[in-house]
Formats: structure tokens, C-alpha cells, sequence
């Protein structure tokens, strides 16, 4: 694949997909947060049955502008699909990401439909909503992991190579496997939150632990547990590339970005925890989550790439030199 030293226009256009969906997905926890969800009524493609809702309410003016954004995002990932067959050979790497990504965006806007439809919006709580929360999520981190390959592949980034040592797949595995994880329990807690507020922590802790609590309430402490875990497991993991990956700028710059912005999470956990979870914590913790993700998949693809690009310049597997 042929590596360009300079940004092409497609690889910036390829980044920007990648902020801009971004962008989208934080907007759409503040339609939550907001419980604006329902702001169209159980309509989609349609608005309360109009095209362009007439007289609307704030509610109806904030989902309808996630639904405009919305298809927006579908748009531009629709053109990075047919400008990377334009731009790029039968086969290669970029291809194959936007195909993905195009696919997950699709899903995306499926699920976003099917909560509509099935009333699962603003303060509704039905058995099948917290399914509904955990797809959604689980599909958004699949997308921005298609786009950032998208991204990183139109940079300059080397085809990826999964016959590393069985232990660097093992960390990443586990890594990933922990990163959903948290998303999982995120999702849970901020709607067991939504759903059933608190008007201060000790009264939150106190339905946290009450037996005859939602169970969405009783679940919701294992998402702080967790996120300290897998936070500390993640951090451990950078440092651990870190220090074993020398002779590779990219694995060591990604991985010092993650193990900054796990900090910073820790933090704004915090925060939102001790501040009952305002609107504007809620965005910034989910844009923090998203950044931590990014940045993750990133660090492990350099770690992926750098095995490629040993094997091919030494038979004996040099990777052992550098990550063990």
C-alpha cells in the first residue's frame, strides 16, 4: 500500500467523518439526557407525521435536529465509501473499513428507528429498553473503530497483522473485551439514572443497594467498580507498550494519549458521580469514553502495524525485540 508522507484530501476528509460522527453520538446523549427522545412521537422517518414538525415543541426541535445530524453523518459516510473505491485499488485496506463502517452506520440508524418505533425514548423503561441501550452502544463503538481504521489506513498506516505473540493479542483482547464492558454498564446506570433520579448521592447509594430497587439500580455501582478496574488494566497496558514498544514513535505516542485521557476520565466520573450526573458531565463523560476508545484502537493498531512491518523485514520475527 502506498504510504503518504502528507495528508491526502481524503484522509482529511476521512478524519473529519471521523470527529463529525463524533459529534453526532454526543448529541444524541444530550437528546437522552434531556429525555427528548420522544420530542417526534412514535414517527420515524416522519415528525409527529410531518416532514418538517410544525409549531414544535423544544423537545420536538432537539430530536428532529439528531435526526437531521443524523442523516447527515449517513451522507458523509455514504461519500467516504464511493470517493475510497474512486481513490483506492480492489482489495485494499480503505476499501474494506468504509464498506464496514458504511455498514455500521446503517445499523445505526436501524436501532435509532427501532427505539423510536418501539417507544423506547425518553423516561419509558420497558423490559427490552436496556437491550435496546447495550446494542446501541456496542454498535456506536464498532463504527468510530471502522472510521478511525479508515482514517488511520488513508494516513499512511500499514496493513495490520494478527500473528503477533499470542500474549500482545491476549492484552489487546482483553482491553477491548474490558472497554465494552464499561460502555455495557454506562449505558445501564445512565438510564437507571434517567429513569429513576436522585435528589442526592447518599439517597442514590441508599436505592443503589435497597433490595427493593429496579434492578437497573442495583447494577448501576458496577459501572463505577468496573471502570476504576478496567481503567487501571488499561493504563498498565499502555505503560506496558510503552515500554516495550522502543522503536515505534506511534505505539508510544498513543499510548501515553490513553493512559492521559484514562485520567481525566477517573476525574470526570467523579465529578458527574458526586454532581448527580448534570446534562453537560454526561456529554463530557461520553466524549471522554469515545476519545479513550479511539485513541485505544489507534494504540493497538501501530502495536499490529509494527508486527506487520518486522515480519516483513526479518524471517526470525523481530517482534520479540520489541513487544514481549
Amino acid at each position: 500500500m502506498k504510504t503518504e508522507t502528507k495528508l491526502s484530501g481524503f484522509a482529511k476528509y476521512a478524519w473529519f467523518t471521523l470527529a463529525y460522527n463524533v459529534v453526532v453520538i454526543v448529541w444524541g446523549v444530550f437528546l437522552r439526557a434531556s429525555k427528548s427522545g420522544d420530542g417526534c412521537g412514535q414517527h420515524w422517518l416522519t415528525c409527529h407525521g410531518e416532514v418538517i414538525p410544525s409549531a414544535p415543541e423544544l423537545k420536538t426541535v432537539i430530536e428532529f435536529s439528531h435526526r437531521i445530524t443524523s442523516g447527515i453523518a449517513f451522507l458523509v459516510v455514504l461519500a467516504l465509501v464511493v470517493w475510497a473505491f474512486h481513490r483506492y485499488a480492489k482489495g485494499n485496506p480503505i476499501r474494506k473499513a468504509a464498506v464496514i463502517s458504511f455498514v455500521f452506520i446503517s445499523i445505526e440508524a436501524l436501532v435509532g428507528a427501532g427505539l423510536v418505533l418501539t417507544g423506547n425514548t425518553a423516561e419509558t423503561l420497558t423490559d427490552a429498553r436496556p437491550f435496546w441501550m447495550i446494542g446501541h452502544l456496542t454498535n456506536t463503538f464498532i463504527l468510530l473503530a471502522f472510521l478511525t481504521l479508515t482514517a488511520w489506513f488513508a494516513s499512511g498506516g500499514k496493513r495490520l497483522s494478527f500473528k503477533a505473540q499470542p500474549k500482545v493479542l491476549l492484552m489487546l483482547g482483553l482491553g477491548v473485551f474490558g472497554i465494552f464492558l464499561i460502555g455495557v454498564t454506562g449505558s445501564v446506570a445512565a438510564l437507571s439514572s434517567m429513569v429513576f433520579p436522585s435528589a442526592t448521592i447518599s439517597e442514590g447509594i441508599a436505592k443503589d443497594f435497597s433490595a427493593t430497587s429496579h434492578i437497573l439500580l442495583r447494577l448501576r455501582i458496577s459501572h463505577p467498580i468496573l471502570s476504576i478496574l478496567v481503567g487501571i488494566f488499561l493504563a498498565f497496558l499502555a505503560g506496558w507498550i510503552n515500554a516495550k514498544a522502543k522503536a515505534n514513535g506511534s505505539s508510544n505516542r498513543w499510548a501515553n494519549i490513553l493512559t492521559l485521557l484514562i485520567l481525566i476520565q477517573f476525574a470526570s466520573g467523579a465529578i458527574t458521580l458526586f454532581t448527580l450526573a448534570p446534562i453537560v458531565m454526561q456529554l463530557v463523560h461520553l466524549l471522554l469514553a469515545d476519545a479513550v476508545w479511539i485513541a485505544f484502537v489507534l494504540m493497538s493498531v501501530t502495536v499490529l502495524a509494527v508486527q506487520n512491518e518486522t515480519e516483513n523485514a526479518c524471517p526470525e520475527n523481530l517482534l520479540r525485540e520489541n513487544i514481549s
